[in-house]
């Protein structure tokens, strides 16, 4: 163990023991609480995230001054580094928003309730444990308290058949995924004899320069269908279309936000943390994943009426690109532009829950009680109702697209560019003609707003801190189009520290 990853006091775990001390409050607070804006129990749930993000800046500057990069807990099952940090960070930020952007929406249909508010901070906890796991242990743990309270989500609507098919499946599907994951799992600790990832790590390196190392390849095949079915990549996306598209929107926000972050931290912490001596192995699998994702979820979004169906291709897309930074780290058993390519993706990832939180809350503003606005439909002639946000909505499809001057674009590019460094070309080529296939459906949406009939007249209504928060949502992919250096320079120190 070097001298950096030294174990001190237990700070690092405060922001987790904040959030569980402050869901099991949440659940006893409810309990009390009468009114249907549940004000009380919405404003625990928003301090309690305050909280959080003030922890995780205090271990973040701790750890800064005490000149620690890595620090290892609880025996080496948890670690916190930058990328943790930053990562927990940036969940905080997408819980919060989706607070804001789907209170209305789940009060007009009845289903704020204690139970969302407290299976979300659940979720985020699982999510949070899962981006600190050192561990294959505390890696499932988080996995499973992330995706269990999810899967209660999806079937939050009782009265709704299309909700509850989409719970059946998303669980029935999830349930695989994991069995794959820990299949896997046991492959590896089978092969290395070690549960400790940064263990895991100098094993299998040992054993891959060796002949015999099929035993390990054979787990990592397994591992990397497991990793593949939480990020929602082509041909392991059969779950996404229809969950988005049966999940009240509120929850198909939280589904297609934060989680994403965590999927991002679990890959990265097996691939790279775990199995970087097996990167030959697993490069080709995601090249394979990635070029099947932008093709698949493209092409099929081009066909699609429902609004959030076609945003559910568009993420198996957005995925698929992200991969092309995972899988551009190692060019021929050399490490020099591993935490380019690693930073790129995270950049990414980031870029894209700013995109999703921004295209849901959009939905979410326009529809209604009574009324879902799901359809491409509902946004004809919507700058004729509310100038301001179909500008909003135009930069956030322009962004989604990859369009300059949006943080979307700045994102693809950096990820191209580290394929091209690795050598990728004709991954970099196939994924900019896929990019193309895709600007036309999002353009479609702007065509809409822009020059279609609207179906109907008067301004849109909306809560004032919802309108306002679309607002900056929508400038911060601007700005971070404009002015990306800055994330992208905090991307980079957080692999770094990897």
């Amino acid at each position: 163990m070097g001298s950096k990853t030294l174990l001190i006091d237990h700070l690092p775990a405060l922001p987790e023991a904040l959030l569980l001390a402050g869901a099991c409050a949440l659940m006893i607070v409810d309990l009390y609480v009468k009114s249907e804006r549940r004000n009380a129990s919405y404003g625990l749930a928003q301090s309690v995230l305050l909280l959080c993000a003030l922890a995780t800046l205090c271990v973040f500057v701790v750890q800064g001054q005490a000149n620690y990069s890595r620090l290892l807990l609880f025996n080496g099952l948890f670690v916190s580094d930058t990328l943790s940090n930053l990562l927990k960070l940036v969940s905080y930020l997408s819980v919060w928003a989706t607070l804001v952007y789907s209170r209305q929406y789940l009060v007009d249909r009845g289903l704020l309730r204690g139970e969302f508010l407290t299976l979300l901070l659940f979720s985020l906890l699982g999510m949070m444990i899962l981006i600190s796991a050192n561990s294959f242990l505390t890696l499932y743990l988080g996995l499973e308290l992330m995706s269990l309270c999810l899967y209660a989500m999806v079937a939050l609507d009782r009265d709704s058949a299309i909700s509850t098919e989409a719970a059946m499946k998303y669980f029935i599907l999830g349930a695989l995924s994991s069995g794959l994951l820990l299949y896997g799992m046991s492959m590896i600790y089978g092969a290395t004899g070690t549960l400790q990832i940064s263990e895991v790590a100098q094993r299998v390196s040992r054993i891959a320069a060796t002949t015999d190392r099929s035993l390990l390849v054979f787990g990592l095949v397994f591992m990397v269908a497991g990793i593949a079915f939480k990020l929602g990549v082509a041909p392991f996306h059969m779950w996404i279309p229809d969950v988005y598209q049966g999940a009240p929107t509120a929850i198909t926000l939280v589904i297609g936000s934060a989680p994403k972050l965590a999927a991002f931290a679990m890959a990265v912490r097996l691939l790279v943390n775990g199995l970087l001596g097996l990167a030959q192995d697993w490069q080709q699998m995601l090249a394979l994943l990635a070029l099947l994702s932008m093709a698949i979820g493209n092409i099929t979004a081009i066909a699609q009426s429902n609004i959030k169906r076609m945003l559910a291709y568009s993420t198996i897309a957005h995925m698929g690109f992200m991969l092309l930074g995972l899988l551009s780290g190692v060019v021929g058993g050399n490490l020099l532009n591993a935490a380019d390519a690693y930073s790129t993706a995270l950049f990414y990832v980031v870029v894209y829950v700013l995109m999703t939180l921004g295209a849901f809350g959009m939905l979410l503003y326009l529809s209604r009680k009574g009324f879902e606005c799901e359809n491409l439909d509902d946004f004809r002639g919507l700058n004729r109702r509310s100038p301001w946000f179909a500008f909003v909505m135009m930069l956030l499809m322009f962004s989604l697209a990859g369009l300059p001057p949006t943080a979307g674009f700045y994102a693809k590019l950096a990820v191209l560019s580290s394929a091209v460094q690795a050598g990728q070309l004709w991954l970099a080529v196939a994924a900019v003609i896929l990019s193309l296939v895709g600007a036309f459906y999002y353009l479609r949406v702007v065509k809409l707003m822009y020059f279609d009939e609207p179906k109907e007249t008067g301004p849109v209504p909306g809560h004032p801190e919802m309108r306002a928060l679309l607002s900056v949502n929508g400038l911060i992919l601007l700005i971070l189009g404009i002015f990306p250096q800055p994330l992208m320079a905090l991307c980079y120190i957080a692999i770094h520290s990897l």
